[in-house]
């Protein structure tokens, strides 16, 4: 019994992690953004403004989203497509995205229905849409009101030739 109880402590005392080193030993490496296309802001005839992004539009790429994205590049977003318009209304949460998001609801004529702006990270409440949504671009907390965003503006994107 007694030599069991030393195994398990040498054991034990051989597992312990190292020291770490510098900050990036202390946190895990984001998960890197996969560009696929660009995507406009736009209202009337202007261009609001132009960001990257990366497209989910299959239920696993929307299931994971932005989660455990610790960092996201300046000028980049994710646009989820559905097939049809989620209705009555489209409800995204923050599980597992350690991130504050705007979350932007779009119809399906990409016509901007509401946001949902400084999303709480990890937070397991529903952020919706007030009405049948299509498209929904996740972005960076503050840039659509850096943008300054209203219902009404629109999105147009296109995919990136790879």
């Amino acid at each position: 019994m007694r030599y069991a109880l030393f195994c398990l402590i040498i054991i034990a005392s051989g597992c312990s992690d190292p020291e770490p080193t510098s900050r990036t030993d202390t946190a895990e490496a984001s998960i890197p953004f996969d560009i696929e296309g660009e995507l406009s802001f736009v209202r009337g005839s202007d261009t609001l403004r132009t960001i990257a992004i990366e497209i989910a539009d299959t239920d696993s790429t929307r299931a994971r989203g932005l989660m455990q994205r610790t960092e996201i590049p300046p000028d980049t977003g994710m646009l989820f497509v559905f097939d049809q318009p989620e209705t009555p209304r489209a409800a995204f949460y923050m599980m597992n995205t350690p991130r504050s998001l705007d979350i932007q609801f779009y119809g399906p004529d990409s016509t901007l229905i509401n946001i949902g702006e400084n999303t709480t990270p990890f937070s397991l409440e529903n952020v919706e849409s007030e009405g049948p949504a299509q498209f929904v671009v996740e972005v960076p907390a503050g840039v659509s009101r850096s943008i300054g965003l209203v219902p009404g503006d629109r999105i147009t994107w296109s995919v990136t030739d790879d």
